[in-house]
């Protein structure tokens, strides 16, 4: 009776361990913004090891910094919506790179081919737009979109490509991951109030949140030990 119940002791345990583990691994959270820069909400993207950072105020506006890696100085990364697919074609993008005079750019494109973009006006009011380099070798775009209010969920695709000529952005490689990185961008019930406690640099990041549930975690992961534990010293 005590050999099955004490596996059962070790499993739980190590389950546990597992679910902290993995909660604290999270890459988003480990991001630090320039500039009092603070969102409510964070998501790894499941692709080109990119992140997402945002807020959604009651304004309609949506504050992004979008972050992913390049192998190259000469890189670029983009986010965009698309308001009617999940497709590059159509896409309202948002382009960083580093200009020729060593500056960092955001750009609009409305996408109208796969061949070749051209910078133009996109469909949505855009703000703040910035981009700076990390220390890691990654890019951050910035940007606050106006998308209205009580949006629930958009089209997101984002990219990376590897140079820029001319001050155009090159075509990025064909490989399953930039074919793939795109999808739906949840908004759900990420609405907070423009003005409260919280949305400026005070709010309670992402990081923060996280670190609360690997606290609950933990302390539910310790109650349970113990109680198997003194369930075994009753059997």
């Amino acid at each position: 009776m005590a050999a099955p119940l004490l596996f059962l002791l070790l499993l739980s345990f190590s389950l546990s361990s597992s679910l902290i583990q993995a909660s604290s691994n999270s890459i988003c959270s480990s991001h630090n913004f320039t500039n009092n820069k603070s969102f409510t909400q964070c998501t790894d993207l499941p692709h080109l090891s990119s992140s997402l950072h945002w807020t959604y105020d009651s304004s309609g506006s949506l504050s992004i910094a979008f972050i992913a890696p390049v192998s190259s100085p000469n890189g670029w990364i983009a986010w965009a919506l698309n308001p009617k697919m999940d497709s590059m074609i159509g896409a309202q993008a948002l382009i960083a790179f580093k200009q020729t005079d060593g500056s960092m750019a955001v750009k609009t494109y409305n996408i109208v081919s796969y061949e070749s973009i051209k910078e133009s006006p996109i469909s949505y009011e855009t703000s703040d737009l910035s981009a700076e380099s990390g220390s890691d070798g990654d890019l951050r775009l910035f940007a606050t979109i106006k998308i209205g209010t009580d949006v629930q969920s958009l089209n997101q695709i984002y990219q990376v490509g590897e140079s820029v000529t001319n001050g155009v952005p090159d075509r990025h490689e064909l490989k399953s991951d930039n074919l793939a990185s795109k999808g739906i961008f949840n908004l759900g019930e990420t609405l907070v109030p423009e003005s409260a406690p919280g949305a400026d640099s005070k709010s309670s990041s992402a990081s923060d949140g996280l670190g609360e549930v690997t606290r609950s975690l933990s302390v539910l992961a310790s109650f349970f030990v113990i109680f198997l534990v003194q369930f075994l010293m009753v059997v």
